[in-house]
């Protein structure tokens, strides 16, 4: 039983958090906005995409039941590919936005603020309808392959509960989790068993003669390997390899996981943020000679910095001036010296004191 929960458990938790993240930050943005009276809202297209989720899952399983042989073995075959297609894009996806989602949930929250109530339920709606719809579709596929195990809803349930619990605490400011790391483990171990489920579905699509190939097999080991042996039962339940598997089985898990583990191993380790710039010392530092920079040529005008400029300055430190910011005119600030009224930035000093 357990062995097949894993998967399932996995995708419960990992899919479980995001959503609860997602739902946390609606509420602690409206809290924060003193406008508690729409939490309702909120908690209303909550439920609905909930609903919409288990609407979904039930449709699959109401009409892969009620397709014929080769039908069904095609259809669970299709789906597995969706399945692998949806958990691909959400974990490179989330690789890429676990620094940045917060704050873009927190903008579209504050927009939908001022414009009805049903926006702002249809803003939790979609935010938490994506993550339940993958979760369905995956965990039928999981289910699928799991056959009539009870182990895929009991995984599920457990990953649900315990992202519930991490979701609470976070709000609650009581546990501290780096969720790029987090999502970065999780996402490395998602791939490998979404390798799994694409082999599963291919071997489905043979076995409904939409794929040729059925009976090409790399290996078959059912002769020397006990199917009801733990190790053999964790191995399938946990990665879907079977002792027995076709060429076309073999190539596309081998190759899906070499591309796709690359790719987001590649993408993890060029994610590392860069080292932050104190604004408070930018200005003076801004206003020192750069390291290694050259001397201002003779009868070259310095660059007045305005002490207000902070983000120019921050610019200055973190940013090294190319020739062609050399050669630019003064900031702001020098360019207030020599306004409209004022055209010619280098008047005749004789002509001032002439005025005088």
């Amino acid at each position: 039983m357990w062995d097949d929960a894993f998967p399932s458990f996995l995708i419960g938790l990992r899919e479980g958090l995001e959503a609860g993240l997602i739902v946390s930050v609606l509420v602690a943005t409206l809290v924060r906005s003193d406008q508690r009276a729409r939490l309702s809202h909120v908690w209303t297209g909550v439920a609905a995409a909930i609903g919409l989720s288990m609407s979904f899952g039930a449709v699959l399983t109401f009409t892969a039941a009620n397709l014929p042989g080769k039908s069904q073995e095609a259809f669970g075959g299709t789906l597995s590919l969706v399945a692998v297609v949806f958990v691909t894009a959400m974990v490179f996806w989330m690789r890429r936005s676990a620094r940045t989602f917060s704050g873009e949930i927190k903008q579209k929250v504050t927009a939908a603020l001022g414009m009805g109530a049903g926006v702002l339920i249809t803003t939790s709606f979609l935010a938490v309808g994506r993550e339940g719809l993958e979760t369905a579709l995956f965990l039928w596929t999981t289910a699928q392959a799991a056959g009539s195990s009870s182990g895929p809803p009991a995984g599920a349930a457990v990953g649900l509960l315990i992202a519930a619990a991490l979701c609470w605490g976070l709000y609650r400011r009581v546990l501290h989790i780096n969720l790029t790391r987090f999502f970065g483990i999780t996402g490395a171990v998602l791939i490998v068993i979404a390798a799994g489920v694409l082999g599963y579905g291919m071997r489905d699509l043979q076995e409904a003669t939409v794929i040729p190939g059925g009976t090409s097999y790399a290996f078959d080991l059912s002769a020397h390997l006990d199917p009801a042996s733990w190790y053999v039962t964790v191995v399938q339940g946990t990665l879907n390899l079977t002792p027995q598997m076709t060429w076309l089985q073999v190539g596309v898990y081998g190759a899906y996981l070499a591309i796709v583990m690359t790719l987001f191993v590649r993408g993890v380790r060029g994610a590392a943020p860069a080292k932050p710039v104190p604004v408070g010392s930018a200005a003076a530092v801004a206003a020192e000679p750069t390291a290694g920079a050259s001397a201002p040529a003779a009868g070259a005008k310095p660059v007045v910095l305005d002490a207000t400029d902070v983000a120019g300055a921050a610019r200055r430190v973190s940013v090294p001036l190319d020739s062609a910011e050399v050669e630019q005119p003064a900031t702001p600030a020098a360019t207030r010296a020599g306004s409209a009224a004022d055209p010619d930035p280098d008047p005749d000093p004789g002509a001032g004191a002439g005025s005088a």
